[in-house]
């Protein structure tokens, strides 16, 4: 770990449990891959459940690790508390709640889970087993996730339907505070998101859960949701090897889905501009997540675009080609996984414009690479079809 110390010279942006800071360290950061040597001022992050909400001039103890090395997600002087003379921030409220998350860590919270005995949802959940066809799309990135919501909501605006109602669980892969993303804030501020389920190691959720399966019980069950998306945190770990990535863990979460009698919708990782051949058309963190590790069948919706997407930046037929042939595999595989084509038109890409959260994936947006955005949407949209379907419920 890079450790500094440093003053706060400017209080910037805030959402919930996060706030923004301008410093000024007190020794330069060492070289890093982005050319950061000699940086003294920095951009850093506080997690105000943690630390408190620092003022100007407080002097804080940094993490820099990810900022010394340049490295995009994690690009933050993470602030781990007071430095110096600065007064620590007060205690908690006494309040119920024994789940520790980030377990043993320097940070490590404690919380209260919706599943726990001090929980007014542990009668409800006690016994929970069943998500009673409950729609759950799973996604590889969290890029994906307000691309899935905005599919949802124009399904039902096309159809004339109630807007559906959605949760998302937030699995550990990432970034473990769900105040880490700007996204999860932005849609819960617009009214796209109705609740955050953190589970594992992952916290700061509206509701805490102990594991992925007591996460989807809770979105039906207590965020009343008629539609899930299962998705890690920002920051999404890979390795260039078959298994080494975190989005492995996109494959357990349909098996979740299934055991509990949900709907599991499995969206494609997909990519028209990705440099890399592994990632490009259907990303291979798709098809071994579902093809390998999901044992119980999901529905996979393949993106079919109308001529007009189809011209879009880093699309074309050839790319069309690619991401059918590549997704036929998954029907092959002993889960025998459901393809469907869904048309994905004009409309769909309005939808995505209109997305209040900023769409972003491996640093490129909706014009820089549409099919990664379309093929999350046709999953939410599809989705969103079954929460209408006669008896899906």
């Amino acid at each position: 770990m890079t450790w500094r110390t440093g003053t706060v010279t400017d209080r910037r942006a805030s959402w919930a449990g996060a706030r923004e800071l301008t410093l000024r360290l007190d020794v330069p950061l060492p070289g890093g891959d982005d050319g950061a040597t000699g940086r003294t001022d920095v951009r850093g992050l506080a997690y105000t459940a943690l630390v408190g909400d620092p003022g100007v001039g407080d002097r804080l103890l940094l993490n820099v690790s990810a900022l010394a090395r340049g490295l995009g997600t994690g690009g933050y002087a993470l602030v781990v508390g007071p430095a110096g003379d600065s007064a620590p921030p007060p205690d908690p409220a006494p309040g119920p709640g024994h789940l520790v998350k980030a377990r043993y860590t320097p940070l490590q919270a404690m919380v209260l889970g919706v599943d726990e005995q001090e929980s007014e949802h542990h009668a409800t959940l006690r016994d929970a087993d069943d998500l009673g066809g409950l729609p759950v799309v799973v996604a590889d990135l969290h890029s994906a996730l307000p691309a899935v919501v905005a599919g949802a909501r124009h399904g039902a605006e096309r159809a004339g339907r109630p807007t559906p109602r959605v949760a998302y669980v937030m699995t550990d892969g990432g970034a473990l505070p769900a105040a880490f993303s700007r996204t999860i804030a932005t849609l819960r501020e617009a009214g796209w998101l109705a609740a955050t389920v953190t589970v594992g190691q992952a916290f700061g959720g509206d509701l805490e859960a102990v594991t992925v399966h007591t996460g989807l019980l809770a979105a039906r069950h207590v965020a009343h949701a008629d539609l899930v998306v299962v998705a890690q945190g920002p920051g999404n770990l890979g390795t260039g090897t078959r298994w080494g990535f975190s989005g492995v863990a996109a494959g357990e979460a349909v098996n979740a889905a299934a055991v509990l009698r949900g709907r599991a919708v499995a969206s494609l990782r997909v990519s028209g501009a990705d440099a890399r051949e592994r990632h490009l058309g259907v990303s291979h963190h798709s098809l071994t997540a579902y093809g390998r590790v999901a044992l119980a069948a999901a529905d996979v919706p393949v993106p079919a675009p109308t001529p007009p997407v189809e011209a879009l930046p880093g699309w074309g037929a050839d790319l069309t080609a690619r991401v059918h042939a590549q997704s036929a595999a998954l029907a092959d595989v002993p889960a025998g996984h459901r393809l469907l084509d869904v048309p994905a038109g004009t409309g769909l890409l309005d939808a995505l414009r209109a997305s209040p959260a900023r769409l972003s994936t491996m640093g490129r947006g909706l014009d820089a690479d549409p099919a990664a955005f379309v093929a999350a949407a046709v999953a939410g949209l599809h989705a969103e079809a079954l929460v209408a379907a006669p008896g899906s419920r």
